[in-house]
C-alpha cells in the first residue's frame, strides 16, 4: 500500500515520469486557480473511475471493456463538469473544453487497466487518487511558475509587481509551460539516478 501512495507522487509520476497527460499541463497551467481546479478534477475522476471499475471487473466481458471503462470515465467527468457548472462557473468556463477532455486523458484509462482492473476496490481508489494527485502536482509546479513570472500574482494576488516587477508574456504562452516541464523532468531525473537512461 506504501508503494500505491508513494509511486505516482515521485518514482512513478504520470507527467514527469511516464510523460502521460501533458497536454492539460500546457493548456491549463496559466493561472494556478484553473490548475488546481483541474487537478482536483482529474484525481475525482481517476479516483472514482477506477473504483467503480474495480468494483464490476469480475462482470465486464473482455471484448467491450474499453466501452464500459469510457463510459464510466464519461460519467465522472459529466457529474464533475455539472458540480463546477453549478458552484464554480467562471472557473468551468475559463477551462472550457478541457475539463470534458478528461474523458481522453491517458492516466485515467491507464490506471483502470494497469490497476484497477486486476485490484481490489479500495487499492484501485488510492491508486487513481494518488495518480491524480501526483498528475495535480506538476500542474501546479507549472501554473505556480507561469502566474508568478508571467503576471507577477498567485491565485490573483499581487505578488512581484509592486517590487517593479515586469511581466513577462513569454511565461504565459505554451511552449514556455514545456519549457518549465522539461526542467522538473531534468531535475527529478538529477536526484533520482534510477530513472536515467544507460
Amino acid at each position: 500500500m506504501k508503494e500505491t501512495i508513494l509511486n505516482p507522487l515521485f518514482k512513478g509520476n504520470p507527467i514527469s515520469v511516464l510523460v502521460l497527460g501533458i497536454c492539460s499541463s500546457l493548456a491549463v497551467t496559466v493561472e494556478l486557480k484553473g490548475a488546481l481546479v483541474m487537478a482536483l478534477s482529474v484525481t475525482i475522476v481517476t479516483g472514482l473511475s477506477s473504483l467503480v471499475c474495480s468494483l464490476i471487473r469480475k462482470s465486464i466481458p473482455n471484448r467491450v471493456r474499453i466501452i464500459i471503462q469510457l463510459v464510466v470515465v464519461a460519467l465522472m467527468v459529466i457529474l464533475v463538469d455539472q458540480f463546477l457548472k453549478a458552484f464554480a462557473y467562471t472557473i468551468d468556463k475559463q477551462l472550457s473544453v478541457y475539463i470534458g477532455l478528461i474523458i481522453t486523458n491517458c492516466i485515467v484509462m491507464g490506471r483502470i487497466e494497469a490497476f484497477a482492473l486486476g485490484n481490489k476496490p479500495i487499492p484501485s481508489l488510492v491508486d487513481g487518487l494518488m495518480n491524480g494527485l501526483g498528475y495535480g502536482m506538476i500542474l501546479v509546479i507549472v501554473a505556480f511558475f507561469r502566474e508568478l513570472l508571467g503576471s507577477g500574482t498567485i491565485l490573483g494576488f499581487d505578488v512581484l509587481n509592486r517590487f517593479g516587477y515586469v511581466n513577462n508574456g513569454l511565461v504565459i504562452l505554451p511552449p514556455m509551460a514545456l519549457i518549465i516541464l522539461g526542467c522538473i523532468i531534468w531535475v527529478q531525473r538529477a536526484i533520482q539516478k534510477d530513472l536515467q537512461e544507460k
